[in-house]
C-alpha cells in the first residue's frame, strides 16, 4: 500500500497517548509543534476497548479537524494490533484490530505503536542509540538507534528478581507500598542493569513518576515530560513503515 504521504497531505495531527490512569490528547502539525491545548481525560475504570475509544472521541471532539491519527498505547502493538495491555481491562485486549477501530471511527489514517515508541520519537537527539524508559502504572521501554525506531521489545517483562519484572519493581503500585527513598533506590539498580546490558549512548527517562526522582543522573541521562512525548506522534508519521509500523486505512 503506498505511504500516506504519497497521497494524502498531512497538516494536523491528532496525538493520542494513552496510559494506565489518564488518556492524554494534542493536535500536532506536521514538524510536531503543538496547535492546541494539552488535554487529558482519566482512563476508565473498566478500560475495555470500548470504553477506551469512548474517551479517545471525546477528546478529539475538543480538537477540530485532522487529517491522521497517532496513538502511543501502553502494551505490544504489531502492525497496529493490540496483542498485550498489562495495564488496561484483564483478557480484554487480546489481538483486538484497535488502530482499524479508529481509523473507522475518524475515517482517517491511522498509526498505532507502544506509547513508549511513541514517546522516544518525541524526545530523542536521533545519533547512536538511545533507550527511552517510561516510568508510570507500569514501565516502558522504547529503543532507537539514529532516531529510528527498533523492533519493540518488553523489556519490562523480564524478571528483575526472583518474583518481580520491571513492571512490579518500579511500578505505581511499588511507589505507592515502599516510599519514595526505597523506590529512587530500585530506580537506581535499573539504570545500572540497563547501563551494563545496554551501553547506551543516552537515556531518557519519562512518565508521571519521572518528576520523583531526585538521584543524581549521568551526563547521558536525561528526564523528560509527556508534553514532549506527544510530539512523537507528528515524527511517527515521518517514520518509514518498517518493523511493526503499519499505516492503517478506513474500511468504512
Amino acid at each position: 500500500m503506498p505511504s500516506i504521504q504519497e497521497n494524502h497531505v498531512i497538516t494536523k495531527i491528532l496525538s493520542i497517548d494513552i496510559g494506565g490512569s489518564s488518556i492524554k490528547a494534542c493536535m500536532l502539525n506536521a514538524e510536531g509543534q503543538v496547535l492546541s491545548e494539552y488535554t487529558k481525560l482519566p482512563t476508565p475504570e473498566e478500560s475495555t476497548p470500548e470504553a477506551v475509544l469512548e474517551v479517545i472521541k471525546m477528546l478529539a471532539s475538543t480538537m477540530g479537524d485532522f487529517d491522521a491519527v497517532s496513538v502511543g498505547f501502553p502494551g505490544y502493538v504489531k502492525f497496529g494490533i493490540v496483542e498485550t495491555a498489562p495495564n488496561l481491562a484483564k483478557k480484554q485486549w487480546k489481538h483486538i484490530p484497535f488502530a482499524q477501530e479508529i481509523s473507522n471511527t475518524f475515517h482517517k489514517p491511522v498509526r498505532l505503536v507502544n506509547d513508549a515508541d511513541q514517546q522516544g520519537l518525541g524526545v530523542v537527539d536521533g545519533e547512536g542509540f538511545e533507550i527511552v524508559i517510561t516510568l508510570g502504572t507500569g514501565m516502558g521501554t522504547a529503543l532507537l538507534y539514529d532516531g529510528q525506531l527498533l523492533p519493540h521489545l518488553e523489556l519490562a517483562h523480564f524478571p528483575v528478581s526472583k518474583d518481580k519484572d520491571y513492571d512490579d519493581y518500579v511500578g505505581d503500585r511499588a511507589f505507592e507500598k515502599i516510599g519514595k527513598k526505597e523506590w529512587n533506590d530500585r530506580v537506581q539498580r535499573v539504570i545500572e542493569i540497563y547501563k551494563t546490558v545496554f551501553n547506551y549512548d543516552r537515556l531518557y527517562i519519562g512518565g508521571g513518576n519521572a518528576k520523583e526522582i531526585d538521584l543524581e543522573l549521568d551526563e547521558n541521562i536525561r528526564r523528560v515530560n509527556n508534553r514532549e512525548g506527544i510530539k512523537g506522534g507528528a515524527k511517527l508519521w515521518k517514520t518509514k513503515e518498517q518493523y511493526q509500523i503499519r499505516t492503517i486505512y478506513p474500511t468504512h
